[in-house]
């Protein structure tokens, strides 16, 4: 019988090492736009951004005690994002009309709560399907100030013609657990978003694809001269920290771990890199640490993946405000 000719996908991915228009919403999506116009136009099927690209990170909170911080963090509330917003529409919109895969990171606000923010990011396919919806599960030192926890909703692995696409952001790649949980699913693009820390973040990439034989992209922000004066002027002392801090990169890697395509650093622009997804086949046969090289009968994970809510109704007479609207009605 001769051997099999079915081939896994090729695909062409574009990583936007790009700042936000700080602090606003409108003219970051605005941008976002334009650079998933860019990508696609340049023959990429899939196009990442940065870690909470819309509409900032709040690097803020690194650098300015926290009691100084009220009107930024209202600020950002006012230009986060439903997952069932405006902008979020606009950009399923973007993706459909150009035939193209995006993941973008941005801070999503609660229907439930004014001041209840999430870090989180969305994978659109080509045809404006939101494929994944993941919100960081914990946040990461100083954003503990910013961010409520996240759940394990997202910790899903989209199946798409592309390849098998799962995500995790910034800290969560250090979390092995979190990481298994997507190799188990097949996962064959791995995206990771990140603010800055190059050494670790470069490092805790490689481990991953090196272990779930899978290609990985490195997506970082950027911090502009206007985002930098911007917080400068609202808090002078953090210029110094600001001024030391090393701006992040946005690479890629192959299932090996080793480097591959371009490479953005410093600067706004677009990396790409070409990923052939059969090259995640042969590092199996050495160590497939979701099959052959692995002891299910030894451990065992389970994972909770319910989308974690304020409340949960078990009676069928409906939401306190639906009930008002039926005693109006009456």
């Amino acid at each position: 019988m001769p051997p099999s000719t079915k081939k896994l996908p090729a695909l062409r991915v574009a990583a936007c090492n790009v700042a936000p228009v700080f602090l606003d919403k409108e003219a970051t999506v605005s941008k976002t736009i334009s650079l998933i116009q860019s990508a696609a136009a340049n023959g990429a099927q899939l196009v990442v951004f940065p870690e909470t690209y819309i509409a900032a990170f709040p690097v803020w909170t690194a650098c300015t005690a926290p009691i100084d911080n009220h009107d930024l963090f209202i600020r950002l509330t006012e230009e986060s994002l439903y997952i069932d917003g405006p902008e979020i529409e606009i950009l399923r919109q973007t993706c459909r009309d150009h035939g193209i895969f995006a993941h973008i990171g941005f801070n999503e606000k609660s229907h439930a709560s004014v001041g209840c923010l999430w870090n989180a990011s969305v994978l659109i396919g080509d045809d404006g399907v939101i494929l994944n919806h993941h919100r960081k599960m914990v946040p990461t030192f100083y954003e503990k100030l910013i961010w409520a926890n996240g759940d394990a909703h997202g910790l899903h692995v989209a199946d798409t013609p592309i390849g098998k696409i799962g995500s995790l952001i910034c800290g969560e790649n250090t979390n092995p657990l979190a990481r298994f949980t997507l190799m188990a699913q097949g996962e064959q693009v791995h995206i990771r978003k990140n603010y800055d820390n190059v050494s670790a973040n470069r490092t805790r990439a490689a481990a991953h694809c090196f272990e779930a034989k899978a290609f990985g992209v490195l997506c970082a922000g950027y911090m502009d001269k206007a985002m930098r004066d911007f917080l400068v002027k609202h808090d002078p002392l953090c210029a110094e920290t600001l001024d030391a801090a090393q701006q992040g990169v946005s690479l890629f890697l192959d299932p090996t771990g080793a480097q591959i395509g371009d490479q953005v650093c410093g600067q706004e622009g677009i990396a790409y890199a070409d990923f052939d997804l059969n090259a995640c086949v042969e590092p199996k046969q050495y160590h497939d640490v979701v099959g052959g090289y692995q002891r299910l009968d030894i451990f065992n994970l389970t994972v909770n993946r319910d989308r974690q809510e304020p409340v949960t109704w078990k009676s069928d007479l409906g939401t306190p405000s639906s009930n008002d609207q039926k005693r109006r009605a009456v």
